[in-house]
């Protein structure tokens, strides 16, 4: 069985920071793409940004030069360091991790619980 589990989510100021982390663990063979997702009431779920395990990036337009996605594969964390937030960045955060198993199955998409970010103004 695999969990992603996330932590670092909280309150914060407009114009502070804050880090997430998100940790795969269980019957991992391999981990391909990581990523962070978010969604806010009211609209849909949408990426955020993405790695590989080579460790190429992906970011949306709206975090570009504000948020840092990177990955410990030793670790089989991922991490969102968030810079800058604005209230618009208020959402519940999701891990997503594409994974094979110990057991060759997937890979699949796994997501982890969700982590609530608010930001004030």
């Amino acid at each position: 069985q695999v969990q992603l589990v996330e932590s670092g989510g909280g309150l914060v100021q407009a114009g502070g920071s804050l880090r997430l982390s998100c940790a795969a663990s269980g019957s991992i063979f391999s981990i391909n793409a990581m990523g962070w997702y978010r969604q806010a009431p009211g609209k849909q779920r949408e990426l955020v940004a993405a790695i590989t395990s080579g460790g190429s990036t992906n970011y949306a337009d709206s975090v570009k030069g504000r948020f840092t996605i990177s990955r410990d594969n030793a670790k089989n964390t991922v991490y969102l360091q968030m810079n800058s937030l604005k209230p618009e960045d208020t959402a519940v955060y999701y891990c997503n991790a594409e994974i094979t198993t110990a057991q060759a199955m997937g890979p699949w998409d796994y997501w982890g619980q969700g982590t609530q970010v608010t930001v004030s103004s």
